[in-house]
């Protein structure tokens, strides 16, 4: 009976590979084409693929990283069907009669702001006029996002004194080059923050930020196909954004789990034992306080009691990449996921007019569609 009872779990172990195999040879390969390179923001791709959300959907992805025109042109000629860029792009290949469509806004907020010393009494860009305004460069989302500025508080460059100073914000401003500088609000001003509170940035104690999303709505990054693909396999953009969609969701829910699930793709992001087993702890916490099913509000502020938990066992350095992650979170939550709405593509739209990047402005109500969200509840 025992060598019987041997043979048949051998027969469905057996069974259960071969059926595990078949799935996966099953799956389609995508490459999911985005900017930059690996960091804890951009969780959502990497907690789709760990967390199995888009092999649920029939999908086996994976990430490559290039810069943006790159990823415009892959898509746009169907080498590539899927990638991440920012609203600018899309119009500016629309522009140009380039078949790609804007299907997710990932960033629900333009996550561009100014940072400066909380020391400054600052109620609108106007405060800043004179004052030493470090940008990136005359390029990409800060430039746009400080083009906006200017021109919703009425003023131009000549207003204020620009200094270029590449991807360098902390230094340069806890060295007192510039009194204020254009960045990503769920990244640097952390940084700043951080060295402040070690008495590492010169007078400065603590730093405020002033948001673009405050003073106007525009679209930012999300996810981009081609209309080739909409056309004659719709059910893979509806999969695409579907696993993402779910992958949104369990961000926001648990954080924690998400950073350990993004862990695996992102070389070098802070996650020692005694962090994992920690993170692991409140992953757990998390998912029996979700069973309560928490309004907003209260989910924040379990994400704020997991931060507080975590400082207390440890330093800030170690923890700033799960900061960013609990920042990133409200850029990117909105009553519904993914959704993109006219108004923000037609400031977006403006802006680049301003810039001199679009000589007039297109048509953009067929360059974005929401038909592939998930139905609203």
């Amino acid at each position: 009976m025992k060598t019987l009872i041997r043979l048949m779990i051998g027969i469905v172990l057996s069974a259960l590979l071969v059926l595990s195999s078949a799935a996966q040879d099953d799956l389609q390969d995508q490459t999911l084409l985005i900017t930059f390179i690996p960091n804890i923001q951009f969780s959502p791709m990497y907690v789709a693929i760990g967390g199995g959300y888009f092999e649920e959907v029939g999908l086996n992805v994976t990430v490559d990283y290039l810069d943006e025109p790159t990823v415009v042109d892959l898509v746009a000629a169907n080498e590539n069907q899927f990638g991440v860029v920012s609203g600018e792009q899309v119009i500016l290949a629309a522009s140009q009669g380039r078949p790609i469509v804007y299907v997710y806004e990932w960033f629900q907020q333009y996550p561009i702001g100014v940072v400066y010393s909380a020391d400054m009494e600052v109620t609108s860009f106007a405060d800043f006029a004179d004052l030493r305004v470090g940008i990136p460069g005359r390029f990409g989302a800060n430039y746009s996002g400080l083009t906006t500025f200017l021109d919703t508080a009425d003023m131009s460059e000549t207003d204020i004194s620009v200094q270029e100073i590449g991807f360098n914000a902390p230094e340069v401003f806890c060295v007192g080059a510039v009194d204020a500088a254009v960045i990503y609000v769920n990244n640097e001003p952390l940084q700043i923050r951080n060295r402040a509170q070690q008495g590492d940035c010169g007078a400065v104690a603590d730093v405020n930020v002033l948001q673009i999303s405050d003073v106007v709505d525009l679209v930012s990054n999300g996810i981009i196909t081609n209309q080739q693909t909409i056309d004659e396999n719709p059910e893979l953009v509806q999969a695409m954004v579907s696993a993402y969609n779910n992958a949104l969701e369990l961000i926001i829910a648990n954080p924690a789990r998400a950073y350990l699930l993004s862990a695996p793709f992102i070389e070098g992001l802070p996650l020692d034992d005694d962090l994992r087993v920690e993170l692991e702890t409140l992953a757990d916490e998390q998912d029996m306080f979700l069973e309560s099913d928490p309004d907003m509000d209260s989910l924040y502020a379990s994400h704020q009691a997991m931060y507080e938990t975590l400082s207390s066992q440890f330093d800030a350095d170690t923890l700033i990449q799960f900061e960013v992650l609990l920042a990133s979170i409200p850029l990117w939550n909105a009553e519904r996921l993914g959704f993109s709405d006219l108004a923000s593509w037609e400031n977006m739209q403006a802006t680049l007019v301003a810039l001199g990047q679009l000589d007039e402005p297109i048509a953009l109500e067929t360059i974005f569609t929401n038909d592939f969200l998930p139905a609203s509840d």
